[in-house]
């Protein structure tokens, strides 16, 4: 899987102002220590390879998981915080998976930085 995560980084750096953390032994990406990312590798030997992003809402989170339950699903441990897992097996729509990221970055980063340009 270190090709995918290394995809994941590669469209994580061109967002601003965002490090890499490990977190509960995840590769993990904040911006301005709100996490926004996590990529998730058999995480609790759940046998799913994932990236979890945030989403503005329940609504928006029960949305995605229904019109593509292929693509998107509840990640344990962050679906009741809005969150959503993106299945990175199989036929990966890359681009969807980048505005994803930046999608996600937008709702985690701070105002000033959003006001100032974002990305």
């Amino acid at each position: 899987m270190t090709e995918t995560l290394d995809r994941i980084r590669e469209a994580v750096k061109v967002l601003p102002e965002v490090d890499e953390r490990t977190s509960h032994g995840q590769p993990t990406f904040f911006v301005h220590d709100r996490q926004f990312a996590q990529f998730r590798d058999d995480h609790h030997g759940d046998g799913r390879t994932v990236l979890c992003v945030r989403t503005g809402s329940s609504d928006e989170q029960a949305m995605l998981i229904e019109a593509a339950p292929d693509t998107y699903s509840l990640p344990a441990y962050l679906a009741a915080k809005d969150w959503v897992a993106i299945t990175l097996t199989g036929d990966v729509d890359w681009t969807l998976v980048e505005d994803r990221i930046a999608r996600s970055w937008e709702l985690a980063a701070p105002r000033a930085l959003l006001e100032a340009g974002g990305r």
